[in-house]
């Protein structure tokens, strides 16, 4: 049986800390530069890895996320060329456990079937689509549990009580948990009693949280990390790469993986 991802973080909790969950956007500036920034990362400390597929109109997105998405699809990266990717990646051993985080039109233009089929040859241990309601997320979940591919799906803080039931019931053994209305991006602080909504969260989920959107420097990452399972970094760690290549994108990375080890 494979690995959880409610197992790795567990395991990570054990050794003394929260969870570090890097975001990068495949293909910007290149598939070479993604591979060394994954190997980057899992040597700064990464406990799981998600791997964005570019998309034209990515509405949880904001300008820097969204940028780095225009540059790799200009470079012609879909959403096959990211499961490929994927494979590489283990190819070249990379043990992290990634997360494939795709909006849902691309998995309809390939059907269930497909999107569970490409899942499994890549590698990947869970699949992220963040558009999918948790109405309708059981076929997919169904294909993809199959092939021993988790579905994770996202919580926010308008979600009602009786949807994170069902949200905690759809998703695979974790959920992701948006901290903040509004689209990802770097913002100062945390957001005003992020800490109960967690807790609510995780209670009414009955699944550890990946918490994410708008965590940018060891500071918040290590405040987060006495409420969330896991923390997610993504723009500050997509502007970085942008600005230095992977090796800036993977000093933060080992800065925020130092920041957890120190908190928790």
């Amino acid at each position: 049986m494979p690995v959880t991802l409610a197992q790795v973080l567990k395991a990570r909790r054990a050794a003394g800390r929260a969870g570090l969950v890097p975001f990068v956007v495949a293909g910007d500036p290149s598939s070479a530069a993604t591979l060394a920034l994954a190997k980057g990362l899992e040597k700064a400390g990464a406990d799981i890895l998600e791997l964005g597929v570019p998309f034209s109109d990515p509405v949880a997105d904001g300008p820097v996320i969204q940028a780095a998405g225009q540059r790799a699809l200009r470079k012609g990266m879909t959403l096959k060329r990211v499961a490929a990717l994927a494979a590489k990646m283990k190819r070249a051993g990379v043990k992290t456990p990634v997360v494939l985080f795709t909006y849902l039109n691309p998995v309809s233009t390939l059907g269930v079937e497909g999107f569970a089929r490409l899942c499994a040859r890549s590698g990947v241990s869970a699949a992220l689509v963040v558009d999918l309601p948790a109405e309708e997320s059981r076929e997919l979940s169904k294909a993809l549990a199959r092939r021993g591919v988790e579905l994770v799906l996202l919580a926010s803080p308008t979600t009602t009580d009786a949807r994170l039931c069902m949200i905690g019931k759809a998703s695979g053994s974790v959920v992701y948990y948006v901290s903040r209305e509004g689209v990802t991006g770097v913002r100062a602080g945390l957001a005003p009693g992020l800490a109960a909504r967690i807790a609510r969260v995780r209670k009414l989920t009955g699944k550890p949280l990946l918490v994410g959107f708008g965590v940018a420097e060891p500071a918040q990452a290590q405040a987060l990390a006495a409420h969330a399972d896991a923390v997610v970094v993504g723009s500050a760690l997509v502007k970085a790469a942008a600005a230095g290549g992977p090796a800036a994108a993977t000093r933060l990375a080992r800065r925020l993986s130092s920041s957890l080890e120190r908190k928790c």
